[in-house]
């Protein structure tokens, strides 16, 4: 499993760099859009018993919200999904009691589409209008190192110290230890590079945006988690071996991507617009 892990990054890291550093506006956004469409394939047959008509459908739906996202590029859209992130918060604190008010095919299908859409066009509006003082595909790097690092400390801090867990009906293996590991960790390597001298922001409200980043990565890790708990799926879907699916890899993206935007627009940070 290990060894089919490493293979599918190895593979796919050059994809995503490559598009990230080397492709315009348009362009990247088609790229990083089959990304997404991916999951949301994914997302549409875990909301429960539908045919592939509807998971179909579902999915063309998504392609055409995601269009007029970025053809009107909405700045109520940066504006409401810290909203709807509250909202997904008091979905996971009371699972699974609340579970048959939420997982209902028609409720799922609207959730896919605050789910994908925003942090799609995040992504998006990163890697074109940078963020910080950094050209855009370093500002979407950076943000994706807060992501990646707080996966990384909590995945360790876990391992060694885990003993009070985060979530139990929820995700069961991850931790409070394992949380506040991500979290350090993450912290130190936006300390880190705001040292190096290389961002345009004061350091408090950049650490203030990161935990908020941070945080939610780990809140759409559990989003994700509760829904394939309560359809009975291990995994999303299969398509990166030694991953599982597309979903599995971009879940915590999901949550951090619009939320990293909102913060440094709340913070007056460069880049905190649609």
């Amino acid at each position: 499993m290990l060894k089919l892990r490493v293979i599918t990054a190895l593979v796919l890291l050059p994809i995503v760099l490559g598009a990230m550093f080397g492709l315009d506006r348009l362009p990247f956004a088609l790229v990083a859009g089959v990304f997404f469409l991916l999951a949301g394939w994914e997302w549409a047959a875990m909301m429960g018993t539908v045919t592939q008509k509807v998971r179909l459908l579902w999915t063309v739906v998504l392609a055409a919200t995601m269009a007029l996202a970025e053809i009107y590029q909405p700045a109520w859209l940066l504006n409401a999904i810290p909203v709807w992130w509250l909202l997904a918060l008091v979905l996971v604190v009371g699972y699974p009691g609340n579970a048959k008010l939420w997982y209902r095919p028609w409720v799922m299908a609207v959730v896919g589409l605050l789910l994908l859409v925003p942090s799609w066009a995040a992504v998006v509006q990163l890697q074109d209008q940078g963020a910080l003082g950094l050209t855009g595909p370093l500002a979407l790097l950076f943000i994706l190192l807060w992501v990646w690092a707080a996966d990384t400390g909590a995945y360790f801090a876990g391992r060694a110290l885990g003993k009070h867990k985060l979530a139990p009906l929820v995700s069961p293996g991850k931790t409070i230890e394992g949380l506040i590991g991500g979290v350090l960790l993450s912290l130190l390597v936006v300390a880190a590079v705001y040292a190096s001298g290389q961002l345009d922001a004061a350091l408090l409200p950049l650490m203030a945006v990161a935990l908020m980043t941070v945080l939610s990565s780990a809140l759409g890790d559990l989003f994700e988690s509760m829904v394939k708990r309560q359809r009975g799926f291990k995994d999303s879907g299969t398509i990166l071996p030694g991953h599982g699916g597309m979903l599995d890899r971009i879940d915590s993206v999901t949550a951090a991507m619009p939320i990293a935007l909102a913060g440094f627009n709340w913070f007056g940070l460069p880049g905190g617009s649609l």
